[in-house]
């Protein structure tokens, strides 16, 4: 099936190009969006006489809705079948609830039956739906105010009929799941005239007084009009206030109440309400065991692992022969010591070099070496070195220094050299 995006976005195509020629499919599916897009078609009431009624093995049900002036297809699919609380027989006047849609195989439009009550009944369903819509509207069904249960209650507060099956019920799950767990009964009407009035003043008392931990407001099954105290405006807003969380716990699985949607939380039975909220003791005391055993196969298990490294540990060489730990140490010290060793010779020889080198150097500037080569050294009597002739007058005493001594002398003469 198209989506009816894509089936307007064809439709538009189409009329681009002029073209006014439609298949089967294309026309039926746009009378299907038509019709599904219409809000009216999707939750309506439809009153008629059933004729045609057959009920499948695969639980889908399939009849005509008929009056003086037309007839109606109509199905109720296996999962909605299930809420029928009389089995429809051809010709009842029933009221049907749901939505119209377009078969489009067929090109035939029919009802989608999601609720089918005898006739009578109508009022009763259409004041549901009304109040339904209303309360919708102003969020107090919302899932965002919902609080979640106490895990672990100690008092459970029960707000029911003292005399009927489900009190008894909750009481029977509530001690059997925990023992200790403290039951306060507050009994009211579930049914008639002030029903819902003994059944907020119940929910009003308990949340005052602060006498519960949790709330279960509830009674058994029966017909739409024995449930009708949980659909009244005052009962719905009372659990919607209610401080103390509520658990709905109306008639059985099928059974849908307005209090079912502001609760918060809904049981299919009463008996499954008291296990929503009654821990189980058992299973607790039962969890405890599985971990206290869990604990002690851990710990055994780490006492073993240290066993055995123990165990390994008594039997290594390294505490049998400590010896053999040490030699490896010992063979590295004295690895070492051997690079110690060497790299201060290395270090000692290339200083002697570099001194050797240094002796050479001086040895080579010494004045005593140059006079070893046949070279003298002139000074005046006040032994300063004699450079120039200026530096000495006739009869001056000299002193000429040469390899092995010293020679004594008196200046005779002075020439000066012509230069070349």
């Amino acid at each position: 099936m198209l989506p009816d995006v894509l089936l307007m976005h064809a439709v538009r195509e189409k009329e681009a190009m002029n073209e006014a020629i439609y298949s089967v499919s294309e026309l039926n599916l746009m009378i299907k969006s038509l019709l599904e897009g219409n809000r009216t078609f999707a939750n309506i009431q439809i009153q008629g006489e059933i004729s045609n009624f057959k009920r499948y093995a695969s639980g889908h049900c399939y009849f005509t809705l008929k009056d003086a002036g037309g007839v109606l297809k109509a199905v109720m699919f296996r999962n909605q079948a299930r809420s029928l609380r009389f089995e429809p027989q051809n010709g009842d006047t029933v009221i049907a609830i749901g939505r119209v849609g377009v078969y489009e195989r067929d090109g035939v439009y029919q009802l989608y039956t999601d609720l089918m009550l005898p006739l009578g009944a109508g009022d009763l369903m259409l004041a549901y739906e009304q109040l339904k819509k209303k309360l919708t509207e102003e969020g107090l069904f919302d899932s965002e105010r919902k609080r979640e249960l106490p895990l672990n209650p100690k008092t459970v507060g029960i707000i029911t009929s003292p005399s009927g099956a489900a009190v008894r019920d909750m009481i029977t799950v509530s001690r059997r799941r925990n023992r200790g767990i403290k039951l306060l009964l507050f009994p009211v009407k579930v049914q008639g005239d002030g029903s819902a009035a003994e059944i907020v003043r119940a929910i009003e008392f308990m949340n005052k007084n602060r006498l519960a931990d949790v709330l279960i407001v509830g009674r058994g099954g029966g017909s739409i009009e024995d449930l009708w105290a949980f659909n009244e405006e005052p009962v719905v807003r009372a659990i919607a206030a209610s401080e103390i969380p509520v658990v709905a716990a109306v008639g059985h699985e099928t059974d849908f109440t307005l209090a079912d949607f502001a609760a918060d939380r809904r049981a299919a039975t009463p008996s499954q309400a008291a296990e929503l909220v009654v821990a189980d003791a058992d299973a607790y005391l039962r969890y405890v065991e599985e971990l206290t055993a869990r604990g002690q196969r851990v710990v055994l298990h780490r006492v073993e692992q240290a066993q055995h490294k123990l165990q390994r540990l008594q039997g290594s060489w390294t505490l049998t022969k400590p010896e053999r730990w040490q030699q490896p140490l010992q063979q590295r010290t004295d690895m070492a010591l051997r690079q110690l060793q060497s790299r201060m010779e290395s270090i000692l020889q290339q200083r002697q070099h570099k001194f050797s080198l240094l002796a050479a150097q001086l040895d080579a500037l010494s004045p005593l070496t140059v006079l070893a080569r046949g070279y003298s050294i002139t000074k005046t009597e006040a032994g300063k070195a004699l450079r120039s002739i200026e530096d000495v007058r006739w009869g001056d005493e000299i002193r000429t220094q040469v390899a092995d001594g010293d020679v004594v002398s008196v200046v005779q003469q002075v020439e000066r050299r012509e230069e070349e």
